[in-house]
């Protein structure tokens, strides 16, 4: 066996140890590799990739980028262990279905969003005292923004600190519970609010006027704050321009709770599962994305993969 089929070996062992099923991975990198060892390629790179490509056959555009990511995430296991393997460029096969890396906010940069929108113009007042919240939320509890923006009064409960989302993606409902600390900022957001309307407002997240905030004033407001703190380039004419978006805050908040579970010695397998419901992902998978989209949390991963491995092998 060569040495890259040895550390193809190792590789789809430690992926599965973290849940991850690999059939049609495995059966797209065990040929790229037969064709490497074809070619007597000791390292892999874009020319390889290439020129595996030219000799494999007929295949759509999607497929293709599909089979370079999967490449692309085992080439970059190889140039972690030697760097004289390179992780074929990107590029080599344009998508548009191609999955945007995430933006992972420190926690000072999310205190300054909070704080910057806390200043947006507004002429009741309102608007400066709710995007901080909204955005706050979105923070702490990983909500999508339709989901933050779609709750109604009657869906936050201030005594028992329970969201109820009756409009989660694909029309699934879910209990959100937040913390302590959570439930009282709610609760004062939800007192002047009512006092600045003058009435008792039925969407819990309201623009200025008390109608309930838009997906489009949400991310224009929040493309705003990011242009203020220099975290996106200010455009002409009121355009968002291109940078970190609000969803970024809901996988912020995705990667500080998995990472947290790594630094404190929890069991990852047990977490996620939680971790997926809280989220309201149909799949574990699409939770486990998050440890291949950030890479301090895959080497975390694998360390604790590789750390269990050998346990087992001296047991």
């Amino acid at each position: 066996m060569s040495r890259l089929s040895q550390e193809l070996d190792r590789y789809l062992a430690v992926r599965r140890s973290l849940g991850f099923e690999l059939r049609t991975d495995e059966r797209v990198l065990r040929r790229f590799i037969e064709y490497a060892e074809k070619v007597d390629a000791d390292y892999v790179n874009s020319e390889v990739f290439i020129g595996w490509r030219s000799s494999f056959g007929e295949a759509n555009q999607h497929t293709w980028s599909r089979r370079l990511g999967m490449v692309r995430i085992f080439t970059q296991w190889l140039h972690g262990i030697d760097h004289r393997h390179e992780v074929p460029s990107i590029d080599l096969v344009p998508s548009r279905q191609r999955r945007n890396s995430p933006y992972i906010y420190t926690q000072d940069e999310i205190r300054s969003i909070v704080e910057t929108a806390s200043t947006l113009p507004a002429t009741n007042s309102i608007r400066s005292l709710t995007y901080p919240v909204l955005f706050g939320l979105i923070a702490v509890t990983g909500l999508r923004i339709s989901e933050a923006i779609s709750l109604d009064s009657s869906d936050v409960d201030l005594e028992t600190g329970v969201l109820t989302l009756r409009k989660g993606k694909l029309g699934k409902a879910r209990l959100i519970p937040v913390s302590a600390t959570t439930t009282l900022r709610l609760a004062a957001y939800a007192k002047e609010r009512d006092r600045l309307l003058e009435r008792y407002s039925q969407p819990f997240f309201v623009q200025d006027h008390g109608k309930r905030v838009t997906d489009c004033s949400a991310r224009y407001n929040f493309a705003s704050v990011c242009q203020a703190l220099g975290l996106r380039e200010r455009q002409r004419f009121n355009k968002h321009g291109r940078g970190p978006r609000i969803h970024d805050l809901r996988h912020t908040f995705a990667v500080w709770t998995m990472l947290n579970w790594y630094r404190f010695g929890m069991d990852p397998t047990r977490e996620m599962i939680k971790l997926t419901t809280y989220l309201g992902h149909a799949t574990p998978e699409h939770t486990y994305w998050y440890i291949e989209a950030v890479p301090e949390l895959l080497a975390l991963a694998s360390e604790r993969a590789e750390q269990s491995m050998m346990a087992e092998v001296r047991s």
